[in-house]
């Protein structure tokens, strides 16, 4: 079948346009940041049964309900028939709010009493704001519809706004899915209701359920009165009207079944295809590579309650604590609750910064989660506090903003100037290569620590020095030195090498240029500091996929060495008692015009990492407290929750 339904789709549809104006749009979240999973649900036909229910999963089988599974809304405050069913949530494109769908209904009233859905809005998953759209109010000849059941929403890249769709049925005839677009608010419909699907069979269905996967978009729904199953129809363009039915049905039992829902697991090319099995109390989920063919997994999931037609959304560590803070912890839930990681999803190699233009810090991290550490973009994170840090977004990305590099986008550092009275330039250096080519280390300038920042056009450090003939040019570090106001850069993995540079910042004055490995520990990620006449380098020991992982220092009395090593010079390492792993490739952070210190670093993600297949690429960003004894040595920092 595999075979078929790729040739039918390639004829079908011939060869397609990517869309680019949704991927304009698209979130800040990165699939890899994700940590978990929501789960709305109703729970019955009993009046206090239909209402939104929440459950939260870590891993995509095994969900824990909320609030002691009782309503997060109350259905009396939100719809006109007293309750509401089918809850669908949809994270909006630009990662800012979500919006749910539900039926208006009690069923104690009748399968077709309702003429109405809800529409809802939040920014949180937690408060929401809701209209009622009753159809037959709202639009003329709607004086036989019987019934407006199961709305969902999805974003329409081709009209640029989010497509409602819902099943209704007209008097005797088929129940048919319609559709309408939503206003800018997400408060009501716009336009008049138009078929979505139309069946060869021209029989009814009900419970649509759509998924975008590569530009298609997949639509399961039930063949109500016919079968009862769950059919499965593609098309590339929601509102044309052109769908291409594939043959048999998709679940994987002969009970009844309603209430599709479909959702990707996180960091995965698996697909999860779940249906009420309603004549039975439970539900089945099946897995899936293609959308096309499902196996069951029966055996794989747990729920600790009996829900009805809902939807899944994953959800980052951030939400989650936001809805267990607001809902409970459940029982044997593993819930994050250390306050590191600092940032939220996999970032590695952290540059921290505190800016005299803002007073603000600001993280500049490796976006890290990628196969094969395969990062093409720049983010940073900005806070007052230290604790709370706001995603910034997007800096630099190297596949439209570098002509020299498109990937590989490793370990940023960046360094502020004041330039005038009040005017500061910021310039960024970072590791870059070509299709997996070789690496080279850039840099980008800015007028704001935000960004945006223009590269310079061609690479920095596209050599190795005279003498090396192994390592890559990577992980840059920036340091002014205090003393005399000039300014150096250090980079190196296998060996360590330093040189001044220019005033323009852009340029290296290559008779400067110095080799200073300190030793067989250095394998990378050098970072300089200065504090009461002493000159620190720290430096990354053992590969960043190994557990031992781990930071070193020297001591200079200048900017170019030479490195003394004290004789104990391990400044953080992993502590597997508390499962952290991986503690390395830092920076560091003196609070201005005070001696406080904090070492920004990053380890193998818990409590998990280890697991991955290659625990190196999925890591977190942490910060601790870094002291020093009274003859300036750094006292060694115990990573800490």
């Amino acid at each position: 079948m595999r075979t078929s339904v790729k040739l039918i789709l390639l004829t079908f549809f011939g060869l397609y346009c990517i869309k680019t104006s949704a991927q304009q749009i698209k979130s800040n979240i990165a699939e890899k940041d994700y940590a978990g999973y929501l789960f709305a649900y109703f729970k019955g036909n009993a009046v206090e049964d239909e209402a939104v229910c929440y459950a939260v999963s870590r891993d995509g089988y095994n969900y824990l309900a909320l609030n002691n599974n009782t309503p997060i809304l109350d259905s009396k405050q939100i719809s006109s028939t007293g309750g509401v069913r089918d809850p669908h949530i949809l994270r909006t494109e630009d990662g800012k709010a979500f919006y749910m769908v539900v039926t208006d209904m009690t069923s104690s009233k009748g399968w077709d009493s309702n003429r109405a859905m809800v529409l809802l809005k939040s920014s949180d998953l937690i408060n929401w704001t809701s209209s009622v759209v009753n159809i037959q109010q709202k639009y003329s000849g709607q004086e036989d519809l019987k019934r407006v059941w199961a709305p969902q929403t999805i974003y329409d890249p081709s009209a640029e706004k989010y497509m409602v769709y819902w099943s209704m049925q007209h008097g005797s005839g088929p129940d048919i899915i319609y559709y309408a677009y939503a206003n800018e608010d997400f408060t009501d419909l716009i336009g008049e209701p138009k078929q979505l699907f139309f069946p060869k069979n021209g029989k009814s269905c009900i419970d649509g359920d759509i998924i975008n996967k590569n530009d298609l978009f997949y639509m399961f729904y039930k063949t109500e009165g016919h079968g009862n199953g769950i059919r499965l129809a593609i098309t590339d363009s929601l509102a044309s009207g052109k769908w291409l039915e594939q043959p048999g049905y998709k679940q994987q039992t002969r009970e009844a079944v309603e209430g599709s829902g479909v959702f990707k697991l996180i960091n995965s090319d698996t697909y999860i295809l779940m249906y009420d099995v309603y004549m039975k109390g439970k539900y089945q989920f099946c897995e899936s590579k293609d959308l096309d063919v499902f196996k069951p997994i029966d055996k794989e999931i747990s729920m600790n309650f009996h829900p009805r037609h809902g939807s899944v959304i994953p959800v980052t560590r951030r939400e989650l604590k936001a809805l267990t803070d607001k809902w409970g912890i459940p029982e044997d839930f593993e819930m994050p609750t250390d306050k590191n990681p600092v940032l939220e999803g996999y970032f590695a190699d952290p540059e921290i910064l505190y800016s005299n233009k803002t007073n603000k810090y600001y993280i500049y991290p490796t976006s890290d989660g990628f196969d094969g550490w395969g990062g093409y973009y720049f983010k940073t994170f900005s806070s007052d506090n230290l604790k709370d840090w706001k995603d910034e977004g997007v800096i630099l990305n190297l596949r439209k903003d570098v002509s020299w590099a498109n990937g590989n986008s490793w370990a940023p550092c960046i360094i502020e100037k004041k330039v005038g009275k009040n005017d500061y330039k910021y310039y960024y250096y970072f590791s870059g290569g070509q299709d997996g080519g070789r690496k080279m280390i850039g840099v980008a300038v800015s007028d704001n620590p935000t960004g945006p920042f223009v590269d310079s056009g061609k690479p920095l450090i596209d050599f190795k020095p005279d003498g090396i003939n192994r390592g890559q040019e990577i992980d840059p570090d920036v340091f002014s030195d205090p003393q005399t106001g000039k300014s150096y850069i250090y980079w190196g993995n296998g060996y360590m090498a330093a040189a001044e540079l220019n005033k323009d910042m852009i340029s290296i004055k290559k008779n400067t240029l110095k080799v200073l490995t300190p030793d067989k520990t250095f394998r990378e990620a050098v970072y300089v500091f200065y504090r009461n006449g002493i000159y620190y380098f720290l430096w990354s020991e053992d590969d960043t996929g190994s557990p031992n992982y781990k930071v070193r220092y020297a001591t200079a009395k200048t900017p170019l060495g030479p490195l003394t090593i004290p004789e104990n010079n391990i400044v953080i390492k992993k502590d597997e008692a508390r499962g952290i792993f991986g503690t390395g490739h830092n920076s560091v952070l003196q609070i201005p015009d005070k001696d406080e210190f904090y070492i920004v670093y990053h380890r193998i993600s818990r409590p998990d990492g280890m697991k991955k297949p290659y625990p190196g690429t999925f890591r977190e960003v942490c910060i601790d407290k870094m002291e020093f004894n009274e003859d300036g040595s750094i006292k060694e920092v115990i990573p800490s929750l």
